[in-house]
Order: C-alpha cells, then sequence, then structure tokens
C-alpha cells in the first residue's frame, strides 16, 4: 500500500511538472500545427539558466522567470528560422536545438551543476508551508500548473489566441482575413518553448542540479502525453484539452514508474517503453477506425 501510494504520489507531481512540458509541445504541433523539435533543447536550457542564476545568488523566483524568457528567446528564435528565413519548421526545430546544445554548455561552464546547498524555490515554500518531500513537490508543481492553466487558459479565448489556434488550422483563410501568420507562428513556438523552459528550471530546482542531457527525449515525452490524454480525455473544449495534458502526462509517468518495478525492465529500457507507449497511442485511433470500417486519410509525411 505505501510502494503503491508513493508510486502515484510521484507520479502526479512529474504530471504537473512534465504537464507543462507536453501544453508547450501542444502549442506547436496541435495549435500551431508546428513540428518544433526545439524542445529537447529549451528544457536544459530553463534548468541551465534557473541554476546559474540561483548559484550566483539571485532569487530563486527571479531566476524562475529568467529561464521562461530564456525558453521564450529560443522559441522566438525557432519562429525567425521558419517566418523570415524561409526554413522548414521542422529543419528550424533541429537546428535551434542543435544549437542550444553549445549554448547551455556555454551558459552552464561544465555538465552539470549541483543546487544541493542552493536555496530554491521548493526551500522558500517548505520553509513558508512547512512541508517537505513529495508533498512539497506536489504543491509547488500544482500552483505552477494552476497559474499557467488559468492564463492559458484566458488567453486563448482572447483575440489574439484565437487567431493563433485559427492559424493551424487554416493559415491560408487566417491571412486572407488580414491576420498576420509571421506573426501568429512566432508567438506560438515562444510560448511553447518558454513553458518547456519553465518546467526545466522546475524540474532541476526539485532535483537539485542541472544537466546538459536531461531534455533527451522531451519532445517524445511531450508528444506521447499529448496523445495519451487526448486518447483519454477525448476534449472539446480548450480547458479540457489543457487538463488532458496535465492528465496524459501523468499516465505517461504512472506507466513509466510502473515499468521500471518490473523485474524484467531496466532504466535502460526506459527509451523503448516511451517508444512502445507512443506507437499504443498512436494506433488506437486508427485500429478504432479499421473495426468500425470507417474512411482512414493517408498517413502524414511532414
Amino acid at each position: 500500500m505505501t510502494t503503491a501510494l508513493s508510486i502515484l504520489n510521484s507520479s502526479l507531481y512529474e504530471g504537473l511538472a512534465f504537464g507543462l512540458v507536453a501544453i508547450g509541445v501542444y502549442m506547436t504541433f496541435r495549435v500551431l500545427d508546428f513540428p518544433d523539435l526545439s524542445v529537447d533543447g529549451t528544457f536544459p536550457l530553463g534548468a541551465a539558466v534557473a541554476a546559474v542564476l540561483i548559484t550566483t545568488g539571485v532569487n530563486p523566483h527571479l531566476a524562475t522567470l529568467a529561464a521562461l524568457a530564456s525558453g521564450l528567446l529560443a522559441g522566438f528564435t525557432t519562429g525567425i528560422l521558419n517566418t523570415k528565413l524561409r526554413i522548414s519548421a521542422l529543419l528550424s526545430g533541429i537546428l535551434v536545438m542543435v544549437a542550444l546544445y553549445s549554448i547551455n554548455l556555454r551558459i552552464m561552464g561544465r555538465p552539470n551543476i549541483s543546487l544541493i546547498r542552493e536555496v530554491t524555490i521548493f526551500d522558500w515554500a517548505s520553509n513558508f508551508l512547512g512541508l517537505s518531500g513529495l508533498s512539497l513537490s506536489i504543491v509547488v508543481a500544482g500552483v505552477a500548473a494552476l497559474v499557467v492553466f488559468l492564463m492559458l487558459n484566458w488567453f486563448l479565448r482572447t483575440d489574439i489566441g484565437l487567431a493563433l489556434r485559427a492559424t493551424g488550422d487554416n493559415e491560408h483563410m487566417v491571412r486572407g482575413l488580414g491576420v498576420d501568420t509571421d506573426k501568429t507562428v512566432l508567438l506560438g513556438c515562444a510560448l511553447g518553448n518558454g513553458l518547456v523552459a519553465l518546467a526545466g528550471a522546475l524540474v532541476a530546482q526539485n532535483q537539485g542540479n542541472a544537466d546538459i542531457n536531461m531534455g533527451s527525449g522531451m519532445i517524445v515525452m511531450g508528444l506521447a502525453s499529448v496523445i495519451i490524454g487526448e486518447g483519454i480525455f477525448r476534449p472539446k473544449g480548450i480547458s479540457w484539452v489543457l487538463v488532458a495534458c496535465f492528465g496524459g502526462a501523468f499516465v505517461y509517468r504512472l506507466f513509466m514508474t510502473l515499468a521500471l518495478y518490473t523485474t524484467f525492465l531496466r532504466a535502460s529500457d526506459l527509451k523503448l517503453i516511451t517508444a512502445a507507449l507512443v506507437i499504443i497511442a498512436l494506433a488506437i485511433p486508427y485500429l478504432r477506425k479499421r473495426i468500425r470500417h470507417e474512411w482512414i486519410p493517408p498517413a502524414t509525411r511532414w
């Protein structure tokens, strides 16, 4: 019973923290129909910026906001490559991801920065709330997730947010209505990567270190969370879409944790488990249509 509760609590924290990554991926992949692979670079970017600032004595709240700003800038750069230099979305994300590896190393000065003896937002919250351990992690991640949820739920219903959502549905129609789609793409890429960098800053502060390789596989994890969440919740409105992202991240992390508790799987099998989960999540809608004998569109090629 204790083990099961520990697994659920751990998965809940990770679902809240990595749910921010899922929302960031949703903003680009689903809202903009923009295959942005720079996520693998912006996650450790947020961790690196927050860690460096905290170790130099900067307030952890300001360091976390700076990490968010760095992600916004990285996403903006990806959008610039696509909209202004006319580089394909896929290649733009890959170029920024590759460049960020060197930039993150330059920021950190070394592959790993320890935050064990530094004051983070989790330490601040512990002193303020009197909590510790997983309970503290869940509360801090929950507050961050709630703030992001409320702000995005409001923003995506505004005129700018509706234009952003419409750009991914039919860019030519939106451009015909007088909307500058280049600006909406820039905004969407910046927001998505900003949320991913924020998640990186939170995770680094909670685990007590920032590592240059901590962003490996984030894009797959985020996409898997989005797909799983959509399959389980079948969201109809924007509020439920955001809930589905967090829910999908929770289910994904829960499956990963349970898989590691089995005797025949190792920690080195995590990428294999991730690939299997994504394949299953992607195959379920297809198999459902095959069973119902519904029309199935050709596979996408981008």
